[in-house]
């Protein structure tokens, strides 16, 4: 991967002035739209030639309508099919500054909080448009679509993505709010033990199902806990993610616990992690599998509904 130092500066120079310095020119913007940080991103016409620098944003720009102008990924960036025979131009360690510019993008979208910001700055700099994702609640989601939909030119088709979203979302937040309330943890890793704070949008899923998250309450996005921490929480249903595959050993490590109401009641469940862990238009589907699973615990006649005494095993 290209690095920011003098010599990736001086090669990423190198080839503005072969691509005739096409970035730099001064044009007249027919498209201004903000990111989620703030700053204006302006177009001389819709892009037609878009780089994905995280696997979410490759999925937004895809439901959005934009996919056809999609010419070059990053790792992981696997939903939908099509997106697997992208051009890769980095991963999450980094990414390659020439091999954006030998795509001739004229929109980069990349990821604030997942993307070096000096490589998103030098980007910029360079003339590149840098659009910069970031989002942080479900309503995001459909705010990223619309506006995307912008910037490529579909705005009918991203308003369409986005009114399904939110529709989808208000039809489960409608059926749950009069459901029991159910505590629920979420595993975003193993060793060491994560969840998420109230801030996450994960957290928002379980309370429109009609879960309570036990640690929303802490300021951490995705806050490290001890086993003890949640053995006294006394979840009811306890869900999986972390990375597909990684789920049924997880799973089969809770049964230690049996002093757990999720334990003793069989309510411990794998959740596809790319749903949920990823800030793209399948978090319905992640919230749908969420609230699919609080309702199978509701509907178990001998779930417990009260909160028991801490046990080791």
């Amino acid at each position: 991967m290209a690095m920011i130092n003098s010599r990736s500066r001086r090669l990423a120079w190198g080839w503005l002035m072969l691509l005739g310095l096409q970035f730099c020119m001064p044009l007249e913007a027919q498209v201004r739209q903000l990111d989620d940080t703030g700053r204006w991103v302006e177009l001389a016409a819709p892009a037609r030639r878009i780089v994905s620098l995280a696997p979410h944003v490759t999925e937004l720009l895809f439901a959005a309508g934009a996919g056809s102008g999609v010419v070059g990924g990053v790792a992981y960036s696997d939903y939908p099919p099509a997106a697997r025979d992208l051009p890769s131009v980095g991963s999450y360690t980094g990414v390659d500054v020439e091999a954006i510019l030998a795509l001739r993008p004229d929109l980069v979208v990349g990821w604030q909080g997942g993307n070096a910001p000096d490589q998103l700055d030098l980007l910029a700099r360079m003339g590149l448009p840098v659009y910069r994702s970031d989002p942080r609640t479900l309503a995001d989601i459909p705010t990223s679509l619309r506006r995307l939909g912008q910037l490529a030119g579909t705005a009918d088709q991203a308003e369409s993505a986005a009114a399904a979203f939110e529709t989808g979302l208000a039809t489960l937040a409608a059926s749950h709010r009069e459901a029991r309330r159910l505590r629920v943890f979420y595993q975003v890793w193993d060793t060491p033990l994560m969840t998420v704070g109230g801030g996450h949008w994960i957290s928002q899923v379980i309370a429109l199902c009609g879960g309570d998250n036990p640690f929303a309450g802490l300021r951490t996005l995705t806050p490290t806990v001890s086993l003890e921490a949640v053995l006294a929480a006394a979840p009811e249903v306890i869900l999986a993610g972390g990375m597909a595959g990684a789920e049924p050993a997880w799973l089969t490590r809770w049964q230690a616990w049996r002093a757990l109401p999720a334990v003793r009641g069989g309510h411990v469940y794998a959740i596809n992690p790319d749903w949920l862990q990823r800030a793209g238009p399948r978090l319905l589907d992640g919230a749908r599998a969420v609230c699919a699973d609080l309702d199978r615990a509701r509907a178990d006649p001998t779930a417990s509904h009260r909160s028991v005494p801490v046990s080791s095993r």
